[in-house]
């Protein structure tokens, strides 16, 4: 069950891009974090992160660009008509 789950829904964002944008926000969110406890100023360290958000933001689109993003478009999931139909075939083909 959980393998035909993951056939259907295999693209969940999971590239490189992806990945290389959520660490470095992690990583300049953390560093200003760690910057204002430290004693820094608190809209310095903001205004900085939110530069650096913005500039890997930008690094993470020319990486999809170049090919490191999504090769597929993103899966459609099913109305709710269609979930229930599938749960009730599953279900006649079990018994």
């Amino acid at each position: 069950m959980a393998d035909a789950h993951h056939e259907e829904h295999d693209d969940h964002g999971n590239t490189i891009s992806a990945w290389f944008l959520t660490i470095t926000w992690i990583v300049a969110w953390a560093v200003a974090a760690v910057a204002v406890i430290a004693g820094g100023a608190l809209v310095t360290w903001t205004i900085v992160a939110l530069v650096a958000s913005v500039l890997f933001s930008v690094v993470a689109g020319v990486m999809k660009k170049a090919g490191m993003g999504r090769k597929a478009p993103r899966p459609v999931p099913p109305t709710r008509e269609e979930w229930e139909a599938s749960r009730k075939a599953q279900a006649t083909e079990s018994k």
